[in-house]
């Protein structure tokens, strides 16, 4: 086994143990492959353990390893766009990409809209919540959401599935759960107003279990798979 599928294989049997400690059946969590900076080799080692979602941060190397597998005839992945998004890049992730989670402004949910192809279904999108309230990262604050999200559902094009967040770090378990349940929390509310919304996209590889626990249905999972990056290339 190379090293690609043995990483995954461990990733998954994480994701396994964490939902069933919480009462949680392992399928309603879905692996989500950050292959941002990493070659498509690496990704086709992952496609061949049977891997298919995956997520891209910088929007031409996304395209380009879309461009890269569609060609090479390769069927059924599934390209998630999480990475902060300028409106002049928004036309290329309404193009070639199935989801983008990091929508926190009207501006770029319409550009979204207009910009996906008739021919295409919906792309889903997630909105992106500033769940710990850091300068530094994009995201509403949680008091913002059920206004933008009233807008983003009547937008054709796109489909609102959910929400996502990037929690400042932690290293307790205890606190890594609280913000996770927040979050939770805005999730449920959401899911009862709106039949499209499925999906919270939560916890990385430090944060996980917690983030399972919580509620996660969709966990972003990087150098645990690929390991280390390369920024150099960007």
């Amino acid at each position: 086994m190379n090293d690609i599928a043995h990483n995954l294989a461990q990733v998954r049997d994480k994701i396994s143990a964490a939902a069933t400690q919480c009462g949680r059946a392992p399928a309603e969590v879905t692996l989500l492959a950050v292959s941002k900076t990493k070659p498509a080799s690496a990704v086709a080692e992952a496609i061949d353990a049977g891997q298919r979602a995956f997520g891209e941060n910088y929007v031409q190397e996304g395209v380009d390893k879309i461009l890269h597998f569609r060609e090479a005839g390769v069927e059924g992945l599934q390209w998630h766009f999480i990475g902060p998004l300028q409106s002049n890049k928004s036309r290329l992730v309404a193009e070639h990409f199935d989801w983008c989670h990091t929508i926190d402004r009207l501006r770029i949910a319409s550009r979204l809209s207009e910009q996906r192809p008739a021919d295409l279904p919906p792309l889903n999108v997630l909105i992106q919540v500033n769940i710990s309230d850091e300068q530094s990262k994009s995201g509403i604050a949680l008091s913002e959401l059920d206004a933008l999200a009233a807008q983003v559902v009547e937008l054709p094009g796109i489909c609102l599935r959910g929400l996502m967040a990037i929690p400042a770090p932690e290293t307790e378990y205890a606190r890594q759960f609280a913000v996770a349940r927040q979050m939770a929390v805005a999730f449920e509310a959401l899911k009862t107003r709106y039949p499209t919304v499925d999906t919270l996209s939560l916890g990385m590889t430090d944060d996980m279990t917690a983030a399972i626990a919580a509620g996660s249905t969709m966990v972003r999972i990087g150098t645990a798979i690929f390991g280390a990056r390369d920024y150099t290339k960007n």
